[in-house]
Order: structure tokens, then sequence, then C-alpha cells
């Protein structure tokens, strides 16, 4: 049964370049991962705060090598796009900043994030966010993002906001952490926000 709409961005939007450096302009940039990236991502792995707020955990280097190893291929796939976050000047890994989700007919993903405990506190979230949303709209043409947190997660809440994430409500008990059922708040930007 044929659409009425055209989609929103075409297959292959991602897969047909490379995948970019994104600077941030105030000391960050978002970079492809790389294999020498595993010692850090599995020691920002071991911090509890991580634990209480992500679904993954890392038992070694090797399995974070595997990781990076898939993030490049759901790049070429299309199914994530995964930045690693660093310093700008040293290179340093800070955090991650993705979409998932992504679902090209309608223009839509999700944008998720961390930081490693160093980084906190000092706006790299929600300056990485910023670039990212940034380069999504105006550069490869989605229409919507959105960006999920546990309602008892106001770090992330802010970083949402401060992102120009608009609070669209409450999914309840919509994600199993290791300590139960988490409602979590909706945020989302539409192009032109």
């Amino acid at each position: 049964m044929p659409y009425l709409t055209s989609p929103v961005l075409p297959a292959g939007t991602l897969a047909r370049i490379p995948q970019p450096v994104l600077p941030t302009g105030d000391g960050l940039v978002l970079r492809p991962w790389r294999a020498e990236d595993a010692p850090a991502v599995h020691a920002a792995f071991q911090d509890p705060l991580m634990h209480q707020w992500h679904m993954r955990t890392s038992d070694s280097v090797t399995e974070v090598a595997g990781w990076i190893e898939a993030w490049a291929k759901e790049w070429e796939g299309e199914q994530t796009a995964q930045w690693a976050v660093a310093d700008a000047d040293t290179d340093r890994l800070l955090g991650r900043v993705a979409l998932r989700e992504i679902v090209f007919r309608d223009g839509i993903a999700e944008v998720a994030y961390w930081t490693t405990a160093a980084a906190r506190g000092r706006g790299v979230a929600a300056r990485a966010t910023t670039a990212l949303v940034h380069w999504a709209f105006e550069e490869i043409g989605f229409h919507r993002l959105e960006l999920m947190h546990a309602t008892a997660n106001q770090a992330s809440c802010r970083v949402a906001i401060k992102a120009g994430f608009v609070e669209e409500g409450t999914r309840r008990s919509a994600l199993l952490h290791p300590d139960g059922w988490h409602d979590m708040h909706l945020h989302a930007r539409v192009r032109g926000d």
C-alpha cells in the first residue's frame, strides 16, 4: 500500500557520508569512536552513577572494544549514530552523545548521552547535545528529536532543558532499571524550535 507522504529523510542519509567530527565551538569535539577509547569507556562504566541510570555495565576493556566496533557498524547500517565527546585540546574522553531509534521515514530519532565522573557539572552533556542537535536538524534534516530520562534523574533533566528540549510528559513505568521500573520524562525538540 503506498504512503500518501514521502519520507522525511531517505534511507542512506547517514551511510552515504563518513561520520563527521563535530566541534562544539567551546572546547569540546564530538568525534567517531576509536579502538584506543576502550579503556576510558570501561573506566567510565565502573562509576556507580552509571549503574544507577544506564542499562549496561562493562566487565572488561575487551568487551568495550567490541562495543566500539559495533558502534561503527551501526553508523553504516543507520541504526544509531554514536560519538565520543572529547576535550578539543587534549582529546581526553569526557562522555558520549548519540542518536538512537532512528526512523528516517518520519525524520525522528532519540538523543542519548552520558559523561564521565570527572566531566560532570561542567556542562559537557548539554554542550555536546546542543552540537548534535544542530547537526541533526541543520545538516541532515531531521524533523523531531526526542530525549528520555528517569524522572528521578534531575541532572539529566537539567541537561535536556539546557539543550532546548521541552518536557512533553511522563511515560509511566516505561523502563526497567536494576532497581525496578522507572517513570521516564519525555522531552523533545522540533526543527525550528
